[in-house]
């Protein structure tokens, strides 16, 4: 959804603009092009390969829409400086054009988003004009059978977003948690209907041997599920796969926590935009939208206000808006995601 994100993000030249999630890149890449010159862009991403692998195309000159490519001119490559809480920051580089020109500048983070506030804090920057996060996680994650996210190939069973600052894997959930903390997890996060026999399987299985590989487990929630489950639009693994990435990942609660240190970083009329691809994550911004949207969130049989709450956002999308018909035909992972925005009043 990378048009509609540009569109509603409102960028001209001189913006000061966070990307929360950089995973591959593009979005970056195309924000960078329209705050040119003068602008400050700012990408965070958990996995430190997203950073490195989009300094290397920073190096190497990403096509932009301008007189010229933007280059980087480093001032000191590959220089990583280690934080005392395991957080690593990429240099501060400068971005010019062929003739030296400083044009633009860009900062990476191998951080997590839930931790923005720090991060601007560490960089002495006090607000931003937008904020943006693709909830999506990329292709390299998928297609990488040792990151074990996908159940279409044979790997560990891991699932971090960072394996330098995560200790926890999704294969210490599978061989840790009790029957009904699996059950749990298996519903409330994958909304699975056959939480609890998957659940029971695993522990069955679990009796034998670990269970360490991708595959394993597949094995095990297909002999959990009817035939019937198995013939399905979509495979038996999927809901488990997406409820162990988002308990080993911290996904909603680290989205809580970045909602609300969103808006106290950005300025005044600053844009804040979010893409979710499911609907735990859509229920937490809608709702979080609606409430930072209202001056008083008393319960409606309340005489009078107690809470002293203030809005502090303008809902610009009533509702979210979803990808092209286009966009789906390329991408077919492109049809559950949903686009938020608001504004900081």
């Amino acid at each position: 959804m990378l048009e509609e994100l540009i569109e509603n993000l409102k960028l001209r030249p001189g913006m000061t603009v966070v990307d929360g999630t950089l995973g591959a890149g593009g979005h970056s890449a195309a924000v960078l092009e329209r705050i040119v010159p003068g602008g400050r862009l700012i990408s965070i991403d958990w996995d430190g390969r997203a950073v490195k692998n989009f300094e290397k195309k920073l190096k190497e000159g990403i096509p932009i829409a301008k007189r010229e490519l933007i280059r980087s001119a480093v001032s000191a490559p590959n220089n990583i400086n280690i934080k005392n809480d395991n957080q690593a920051f990429s240099q501060f580089e400068k971005l010019g054009n062929r003739k030296g020109e400083i044009v633009g500048s860009w900062r990476g983070a191998v951080d997590n988003y839930a931790n923005i506030k720090e991060i601007l804090r560490g960089l002495g920057i006090e607000s931003v004009d937008a904020i943006f996060i693709d909830l999506g996680f990329s292709s390299d994650q998928i297609e990488n059978a040792d990151r074990g996210f996908s159940f279409l190939g044979s790997g560990p069973l891991d699932m971090r977003y960072s394996t330098e600052s995560q200790t926890a894997a999704a294969a210490d959930i599978v061989n840790k948690y009790s029957e009904s903390e699996l059950a749990r997890i298996f519903k409330e996060l994958g909304e699975e209907k056959f939480a609890k026999k998957i659940a029971r399987e695993i522990v069955e299985a679990r009796k034998t041997k670990e269970i360490k590989e991708t595959n394993d487990l597949v094995e095990i929630i297909l002999q959990a599920v009817p035939e019937r489950y198995k013939r399905a639009k979509i495979h038996p693994a999927t809901r488990v796969f997406q409820a162990l990435r988002i308990e080993t990942n911290q996904e909603l609660e680290n989205l809580k926590i970045f909602l609300n240190q969103a808006i106290e970083a950005l300025a005044s009329k600053g844009i804040l935009a979010i893409i979710s691809f499911h609907s735990l994550e859509d229920r937490i911004v809608k709702n979080f939208f609606r409430e930072e949207a209202r001056d008083c969130v008393c319960p409606p049989n309340f005489p009078k206000c107690v809470c002293s709450h203030r809005a502090r956002l303008k809902t610009i999308t009533k509702k979210p808006i979803t990808a092209s018909p286009r966009e789906i035909e390329e991408n077919p992972r492109a049809r559950s995601a949903k686009l938020r925005i608001a504004q900081k009043i």
